[in-house]
This record gives C-alpha cells, sequence and structure tokens, in this order.
C-alpha cells in the first residue's frame, strides 16, 4: 500500500460492498473528500432504504444543490403559483425563479404561465431517502503525530454532530492491541483496521465502535481554540449550529455524494495519457502509471506531469471521435460502475 490515495480508494471498495459492519438492511452510496465549507472528509458513507433511494432516482444522477432542494421539496402537488406555494426563502426570490426553471428543464418538475406568474407543479414527492450519514477518516499509519493533527478535527466532528457516526480507519498491524486503540482520540470515534489485500468483508474489522451522535439537536461548532500550551490562555469560543441548518446541510452533502461517488478520481486525472491504466491494488481497480511504474496520486497525475504523453491517433480510429480512445473508455467503465450503485436509474439517465 504505497499511499493515503491507495488506502482511500480500498476503504471506499470495501464500504460499497460490506457496509454496514453489522447485518441492516440498507444501501449505500459511497463519496471521497466531500463535507463543508470547513471540513472535508476522506470517506463518506450514505446510508439509504432501498425503497427511498430507488425513488430518488427519479430525480436523474445529478446532484440537487440548495436551491433546487428548496423548489423539489415543497413543490406542490397541484397546480399553483410559485410565491403561495414555497416557503420564504430567506434571499431574494429571484433566485428562486431561476432554481425553478433549472428544475423545469431538467424535467423534475412542471412549470406553466399565467399571465406573468409561474406556477408549478411537482412530478413526484421528494423522499426522504438518507437514513445515517458516516463520516470515515483515513490514516494508515496512525502514529502518535498524526493522531495528534486528527484528534482535534475528531473533536470538532463530534460536537457539531452533523454525522450520525464518526471512524477513523487505520492499516492494521498484527499486534495484540492495535496502536490506534493506545493513542489520545475522542471516545466518540469508531476505529477501523484495515487489512492489505482483498480479503472481502474481513479485510476491515472493527476495533472501536462510535458513539451515535446526535444529529436532531444543536451542534457546537468549534470556531477557535487555545493550543494548550503554557502561555496561551485565551478561551475557546464557538457557536451552535441550528437542527434545521443540519438537516439541511446533510441533504446537500447526501446529493453531492450521490452524484460523485468515490470512483470520480478520473474526472481529475488524465486517463488520455498513454501511460494511464486501471490494474488491481489491493482488490480494487486503481490508477497505474507505466511511466514511473507506481500508483500515482491524482495530484500526481495531470497535465502538468512531465510524463504526461497523448494517447496516439491510431489507439482511437474504432469509433474516433465520437468514442475516443482507451482514456474515455476507462471513463466511461468508471461512470457505468458509479451508476450501478444506484438503484432504479434507467440507461438513459445513467449515460447522462
Amino acid at each position: 500500500m504505497d499511499s493515503e490515495f491507495a488506502f482511500e480508494l480500498q476503504v471506499c471498495a470495501w464500504a460499497e460492498r460490506f457496509w454496514p459492519p453489522e447485518d441492516r438492511d440498507r444501501s449505500v452510496v459511497v463519496a471521497r473528500q466531500l463535507g463543508t465549507r470547513l471540513r472535508r472528509w476522506d470517506t463518506l458513507v450514505i446510508e439509504c432504504h432501498p425503497d427511498a433511494l430507488a425513488e430518488r432516482a427519479r430525480f436523474g444522477p445529478r446532484r440537487l444543490d440548495s436551491d433546487l432542494l428548496h423548489v423539489v421539496r415543497h413543490a406542490p402537488a397541484e397546480w399553483a403559483w410559485y410565491r403561495d406555494a414555497l416557503p420564504d426563502p430567506g434571499y431574494p426570490w429571484r433566485y428562486v425563479r431561476e432554481a425553478i426553471h433549472r428544475a423545469s428543464d431538467r424535467g423534475i418538475v412542471e412549470t406553466r404561465r399565467r399571465g406573468n406568474r409561474i406556477h408549478l407543479r411537482r412530478r413526484w414527492p421528494y423522499p426522504d431517502w438518507v437514513d445515517r450519514v458516516v463520516a470515515i477518516e483515513n490514516k494508515p499509519d496512525l502514529d502518535a503525530s498524526a493522531a495528534r493533527r486528527l484528534a482535534p478535527q475528531l473533536e470538532r466532528d463530534v460536537a457539531l454532530g452533523l454525522a450520525d457516526e464518526v471512524w477513523v480507519a487505520t492499516a492494521a498491524t498484527g499486534e495484540r492491541v492495535e496502536p490506534a486503540l493506545l493513542e489520545d482520540m475522542p471516545v466518540e470515534a469508531g476505529i477501523l483496521t484495515v487489512e492489505r489485500g482483498d480479503r472481502g468483508a474481513d479485510a476491515v474489522d472493527v476495533a472501536w465502535r462510535p458513539r451515535q451522535l446526535r444529529v436532531g439537536e444543536p451542534g457546537t461548532r468549534i470556531v477557535d481554540r487555545p493550543d494548550g500550551t503554557g502561555r496561551d490562555a485565551s478561551a475557546a469560543r464557538f457557536e451552535y449550529a441550528d437542527p434545521d441548518w443540519k438537516a439541511a446541510k446533510r441533504r446537500e452533502i447526501a446529493e453531492r455524494a450521490y452524484e460523485r461517488g468515490w470512483r470520480s478520481y478520473a474526472d481529475a486525472m488524465r486517463p488520455d495519457c498513454r501511460h494511464f491504466r486501471l490494474e488491481p491494488c489491493e482488490g480494487v481497480a486503481r490508477p497505474y502509471c507505466t511511466a514511473k511504474s507506481c500508483h500515482q496520486t491524482a495530484a500526481e497525475c495531470a497535465g502538468s506531469c512531465p510524463e504526461f504523453e497523448p494517447e496516439p491517433p491510431a489507439w482511437r480510429q474504432r469509433g474516433w471521435p465520437i468514442e475516443g480512445g482507451p482514456g474515455a473508455a476507462i471513463k466511461r467503465l468508471l461512470a457505468g460502475q458509479r451508476a450501478r450503485q444506484r438503484p432504479g436509474l434507467d440507461e438513459q439517465s445513467r449515460e447522462g
């Protein structure tokens, strides 16, 4: 396992196949590198009821941002003027009108004009498809210094209570007592130990179970805190997070996870390079660079890479330019795998 990126993909693949650790009748949507403006998690697991997830698929594979959510969640079953039908958004109505037009263009609400007024009605009720949000921090080498850097982040996660559970995933050492259990971590955070290689459900063990956080209650957003040194006598600064804000933010995060999944790393890499491959590593198909002879990270695989070489035109002749070369095929492969994790999407929606 040669990078945190490799470890992250292994955790995502395991979670997609085997989450949750205990037996529940749940579907999951797994994404990576998502969160809020102030906090981004390595791996995000959205637990859903299968029927509700299929209902969400009616709205298409793209995410619904906060403005679109305001429209589709409150769109009436019968025709009504939008200002009578929708609650006051707290911002200018012109932005609501723009969101209504976008929703109509995507076919997720119906609109008509009566004089100068825009009337709308819903096509389907927006489902309450998110059951639980689970955040996982990936630290394959969780030594004492890494634990000291990670602990304050986890304490903020626990205090805010935006996710239902917070976990740390670390590489298993095989010792009788895993070192991660001895580090100064918040007791509310769970610990997963990950074995190298493709061992299926046995690849990950639960070393410490997390506490269920109170997502339906006000949270505490830690803005600043003293560093704990003898000369720092300043007080911690914090603010409260309203439950309604938390609920709205959870929906927005889940929508982004639904759109992106965890295989979207190819969107930020260069699969059109002649050195780009997908090869198995730790049981997961991962990017591989033949020029550097390693499983590269997304940061390494960019247009600025000195080893970058475009695919030869001869590679693209079959079906080119419509279908493209191997790089385009890799993106289609990953997009197809991502679509299969969103039950209910028809073939036309998956292509979008």
